[in-house]
């Protein structure tokens, strides 16, 4: 009784290089990149930032300098953003970003955060790390300060993702635990270094990972299969400060297109139409009460109690299988010598 088995390799090992995709029993190929000509400068912002205005547009707090785009300062009830204005009609991507918060607060004396979008819509502040409440698209959540003094199972600050169809809030009460879809504690604050978050979309699997211990390399945050995200959406990250503060900054935020092959049925579909949405098991709201912050499986039913019993009883029987003839080659073997 043999199952196939299939595993794929990421490989970071620089921060602009390039990643490799091995299947074992899939033949594929999906070519990810850091390289200048994969590098879709119309969706990207770098110093010394001569697209803000044209393709890119700030709001609320926004500095914008020769070395960073401050979105909000170290001060007290601020929010700001900065928006892309071209809509991005990659189907697979790859968005590096290069941050720095920091400020004068002590442990625990400091907030709120930054999120990255990738949005139907742009330019609407609101509740949500400056941005509004009940958005369509995927949203990933940089968030510095812990709102729930009962959720102790885990550190901040703290990184985690959500995909929304426009009929979820975000339960800041929870620290949006409800409704994200995976995370991971990262020490992003006060660093000496430069601190990066990947996020890759490609064949319906939503991957983040972190840079931020200095170290030249890619950690995984999050991985989640099943999401599905339409073209034709903006790229944009906003910051905000309520009774605590920091300076929340974006060096840079380059995307990348992946080369990825599609089926004829996948390029006929219309992208652009698709609703986003996450095919789980569970939902998000069932992640409430995991401490580890990633989905629990199913609960056990008849059917899957079956396979599970079917699986044991096929792979006792292999062994006595086994077991009887490696019994009677010994026996035959040890007879030769009498």
């Amino acid at each position: 009784f043999m199952c196939c088995f299939a595993f794929s390799l990421w490989v970071y090992p620089m921060r602009h290089s390039w990643t490799l995709l091995l299947c074992c029993c899939l033949v594929g190929c999906d070519i990810t990149d850091g390289n200048a000509e994969h590098l879709k400068r119309e969706h990207s912002l770098t110093k010394p930032y001569q697209g803000v205005g044209n393709q890119w547009d700030f709001w609320g707090s926004t500095l914008v300098t020769s070395s960073y785009v401050r979105l909000t300062p170290d001060e007290r009830s601020k929010q700001g953003s900065i928006w892309n204005t071209v809509p991005c009609y990659l189907k697979d991507w790859e968005m590096h970003v290069q941050f720095k918060v920091h400020g004068s607060g002590k442990k625990n004396l400091h907030g709120d955060g930054i999120a990255i979008w990738y949005t139907k819509d742009r330019l609407h502040p609101g509740t949500v790390f400056g941005n509004q409440d009940q958005f369509h698209g995927l949203a990933i959540f940089l968030d510095t300060f812990r709102n729930d003094l009962h959720g102790m199972d885990r550190s901040f600050p703290y990184i985690s993702a959500m995909v929304n169809n426009g009929t979820v809030s975000y339960d800041h009460g929870k620290d949006g635990r409800s409704s994200e879809l995976g995370g991971c504690s990262a020490d992003i604050r006060n660093r000496d270094f430069d601190t990066y978050l990947a996020i890759r979309y490609s064949r319906g699997r939503l991957t983040v990972m972190v840079d931020v211990d200095d170290k030249n390399e890619w950690k995984e945050c999050i991985d989640i299969g099943g999401v599905r995200l339409p073209t034709g959406y903006f790229f944009g990250a906003s910051a905000a400060t309520g009774d605590l503060s920091d300076n929340h900054d974006v060096i840079s935020m380059k995307l990348y297109q992946l080369m990825v092959d599609h089926s004829p049925e996948e390029e006929n579909l219309d992208w652009t139409k698709i609703e986003p949405s996450v095919s789980l098991f569970k939902s998000p709201k069932d992640n409430i009460d995991d401490p580890t912050g990633n989905f629990r499986g199913t609960p056990l039913t008849g059917w899957k109690v079956f396979l599970l019993l079917l699986c044991a009883l096929l792979g006792i029987v292999v062994c006595a299988v086994v077991g009887a003839v490696v019994f009677q080659k010994r026996q035959e073997r040890n007879k030769r010598f009498y």
